[in-house]
């Protein structure tokens, strides 16, 4: 059996003459850089704005020119299927992406995301409850009542992920359990998932370009 390089070594010596650039959603920025970090990851990052989920046209437009931005190099893309246009931009950048319906089940995995999900949680990170106000008065307005109908359609409980890199966001968290009308609950998760999705997703554009 021929000797198999770890995918460190091999992003190592691919990066040694070209860049592989990681394009995508900054809502788990500090997570994805430090694990780039820990694993001495040779890899380029340029984040975009996590908003721009509740923006399908602005979030095209974003990825379209951070992919632009990096058409020289070899590119990765942070998302999950985060747009219905995903996969067609993806083709047509030559690009792949990580594997996961979203940033949430990258980082719980997607056992624990789905069983969650069908007991009603509505998942909240540092990023997005630090920018909570802005983005939930561009979406639906200021009227409390038809926010609250909307999230109680479908949702039973606020789950707010704490990660090793997250901020103190409880005081922000106890505003949007307020404005919403839903009891809270906390979750410290480890950053486990998340690494693994990284790392596959690492060694696929690798095989992809070891196929070329």
């Amino acid at each position: 059996m021929p000797f198999a390089l770890s995918v460190d070594l091999r992003l190592k010596l691919y990066m040694s003459t070209s860049t592989l650039s990681l394009v995508g959603c900054g809502i788990l920025q500090k997570e994805v850089g430090y694990l780039i970090a820990k694993n001495n990851w040779p890899l380029a990052t340029d984040f975009l704005p996590a908003s721009l989920h509740i923006d399908f046209k602005g979030l095209a437009g974003a990825l379209h020119t951070g992919l632009a931005r990096h058409a020289d190099e070899q590119t990765i893309v942070f998302y999950g299927a985060c747009h219905p246009g995903m996969d067609t931009m993806l083709n047509e950048a030559r690009t792949l992406r990580t594997a996961g319906q979203n940033c949430i089940e990258m980082l719980l995995g997607a056992e624990e995301f789905n069983r969650e999900l069908t007991q009603g949680a509505y998942f909240l990170l540092d990023d997005w409850a630090r920018n909570w106000d802005a983005v939930i008065a561009k979406t639906f307005g200021s009227n409390i009542d038809v926010i609250r109908d909307i999230f109680h359609d479908q949702h039973r409980y606020l789950l707010c992920l704490r990660t090793p890199q997250s901020g103190d966001f409880s005081q922000k968290a106890l505003h949007i359990s307020a404005m919403l009308d839903l009891p809270l609950q906390w979750r410290d998760v480890s950053l486990d998932h998340l690494e693994n999705v990284l790392q596959a997703a690492i060694s696929r554009k690798l095989d992809s370009l070891h196929a070329q």
